[in-house]
């Protein structure tokens, strides 16, 4: 019999132990094998199995609120409900997205894409409910490394002083996608190892519960039992917060996680339950390499293995840290807990004194670059454009008021794919440009990449983001010079754009050149500040100007460009091709361009029409 497929929230709390076993295996297997196809988040999907599936037989998600914290922890709680015959199309263009989503269900509770913030939900949740005089539990599940994150203690500490009974679910795997680092990793680590104490409450609680007027004494002994405890266990951290504490607690342990997940429910002030996971629980390939599996793309569920793979941005990125550290003691690399997926697995290895894995703590990682700069060092912060975000003001106050010169490396700038809105690197250009000082080299190709590492650490000042795509390169892999380059002839038509996307602007060009119009090509490598002069003189006798970005309509490019051209009276006619001002959802990059009308194709057209009026 197969529960999966149809269970329900009350056919859910009815199964027997031997039958919860049952289904936690088809979980794992409809995990396997969906990932395998489509990629995903499987390691940690698979270390929340029981934990998922204790939370729904406890809470009603239809109206408890559950807030996931780093969201790709949410399949096993899709799966559960009713999305489970949607899998086969997780990630894929119109299917089911990797990360919660409201629109997709009335079970999920909020977006999360990113990490640190479901306690700080949480609270703004419970604070709405309790003006409302609604009385639904919050529960928000955090964990895979987002308590390393700062923001997450910010909430603690109001949550703390809110007294407002909101259930904290640590999920504590040892991991982020990275082993844990940091002093949060070490304490939680002791507090795994302190089982006996745990044992001990168990059992007296046995021994009490047996005893006739057994409730009536446990009260009685309750301060003692607390005086026995700190003289066992001190006090956890959390404790010290303000908050009720249980745990550690196995989180493969659906019974126990039950009883103490009600234990939370019946609490009146905010509570923190501590369990216990492993992650990539119950398939082998992703319990050995749980960094490997757990934002992987399509493998072979029988090895494990994924097919081979060509080269990307950031393993030459990786690359060319090493090479540059070699030459000059004085570059280190930063990353925030995201060593293998920037590239810097190898430099990590072969210099551990010049690498520094602050753990998810994109903003302490910016101001902590500052201050190796302002010590003579030359940092380079490994970032995902999406994650560097949070670090906005540290790149205003810490380094560009400061003049310090650190070279932030940012890799999944432009579309990403699959991972959707949360991950889609749309908004850099805009917010980089914004910052005073800051220099934002945007290469097309591997060889342009490593010149650009080369010219923001030695030819450059101040701030300066080299900003690079997910991926490997096109059939563009030359390495031009200059801030501005002409890579196609035509001067009356011409597609003015950078990085990447300059092959589909190359194809474009071919296109219109088999219809007889010829269309010039220029390339910015330099965004900000912007090469003025090489514009205005690459774009004179322009009459037609098709700016294509993937970027953010809002200060993209295009509209910087018809202001600068406006300025010096020059008035082409201009078209702006880029991702708009909304989100894009998940789907494959190619799919995505399409739907943002910047393939070769729509941008053909785009010119197309315009000549054709």
């Amino acid at each position: 019999m197969s529960y999966l497929d149809s269970i329900t929230t009350e056919e859910l709390r009815g199964l027997t132990e031997p039958q919860l076993r049952e289904l936690c295996g088809e979980i794992r297997t409809a995990l396997v094998r969906n990932v395998s196809r489509t990629g995903g988040h499987l390691a940690s999907n698979l270390g929340a199995v029981e934990l998922t599936v204790a939370i729904h037989r406890v809470f009603d998600t239809a109206v408890d609120r559950l807030v996931f914290d780093v969201g790709h922890q949410c399949y096993v709680h899709k799966m559960l409900t009713g999305r489970a015959g949607e899998f086969s199309a997780l990630r894929t263009f119109g299917g089911i997205s990797g990360f919660p989503k409201p629109r997709e269900s009335v079970h999920d509770a909020y977006v999360a894409g990113h990490a640190s913030t479901s306690i700080s939900v949480a609270l703004g949740m419970a604070r709405a409910c309790a003006l409302a005089g609604r009385s639904e539990r919050i529960v928000c599940l955090i964990g895979d490394g987002a308590m390393t994150g700062g923001t997450a203690y910010e909430g603690l500490c109001d949550l703390a002083s809110s007294g407002l009974p909101v259930i904290v679910i640590l999920n504590d795997n040892g991991m982020s996608i990275n082993p844990n680092t940091g002093g949060l990793g070490n304490y939680l680590k002791r507090l795994r190892l302190k089982h006996s104490y745990l044992v001990f409450k168990k059992r007296y609680r046995a021994f009490m519960q047996r005893m006739p007027g057994g409730r009536a004494v446990y009260r009685l002994t309750h301060r003692m039992k607390e005086r026995l405890k700190r003289s066992v266990l001190n006090e956890s951290m959390f404790e010290q917060f303000g908050l009720a504490y249980s745990g550690p607690v196995d989180g493969h342990d659906i019974g126990a996680m039950e009883e103490v997940l009600r234990w939370a429910r019946d609490q009146e002030c905010p509570t923190l339950v501590h369990a216990v996971t492993k992650k990539g629980m119950g398939y082998t390939f992703a319990e050995a390499e749980p960094g490997k599996f757990h934002g992987i793309g399509p493998f072979d569920p029988e090895t494990g293995e994924t097919a081979p793979s060509s080269s990307d941005f950031s393993a030459v990125f990786g690359n060319e840290m090493i090479q540059l550290a070699q030459k000059d003691p004085t570059v280190c690399a930063i990353t925030a807990a995201m060593t293998e997926g920037t590239g810097l697995g190898g430099f990590a290895a072969l210099y551990p004194d010049r690498f520094f894995d602050v753990g998810i703590a994109e903003e302490h990682a910016a101001a902590m670059a500052g201050g190796l700069a302002a010590g003579g060092m030359k940092p380079v912060f490994a970032v995902y454009s999406t994650f560097l975000q949070r670090s906005y003001d540290m790149l205003v106050q810490e380094l560009a008021l400061a003049g310090q010169h650190v070279v932030l490396a940012v890799d999944r700038a432009g579309l990403v794919g699959a991972d959707g809105e949360t991950h889609q690197g749309l908004l850099d250009v805009a917010y980089l440009s914004s910052v005073p000082g800051m220099t934002v080299l945007s290469p097309s190709s591997f060889a342009e990449l490593r010149a650009a590492m080369h010219e923001a650490l030695y030819e450059c000042r101040g701030p300066v983001a080299v900003r690079y795509p997910r991926g490997g390169e096109g059939a563009y892999m030359d390495c031009s010079e200059g801030a501005a380059v002409r890579l196609r002839g035509g001067k009356r038509r011409v597609i003015l754009t950078y990085g990447v996307l300059v092959n589909e602007c190359l194809q474009a060009c071919d296109l219109l050149q088999e219809e007889g119009l010829e269309t010039g090509l220029v390339k910015l490598n330099r965004i900000c500040p912007l090469p003025e002069e090489e514009i205005l003189g690459l774009l004179d006798g322009c009459e037609i100007l098709l700016c294509a970005e993937e970027a953010e309509e809002s200060g993209s490019i295009g509209m910087r460009v018809a202001a600068l051209l406006e300025r010096n009276g020059m008035s082409p006619e201009l078209l702006c091709a880029n991702t708009g001002n909304g989100f894009v959802p998940h789907g494959s990059v190619p799919e995505l361009r399409r739907l943002c009308g910047l393939d070769a194709a729509a941008l053909a057209g785009r010119m197309r029409e315009a000549e054709h009026g």
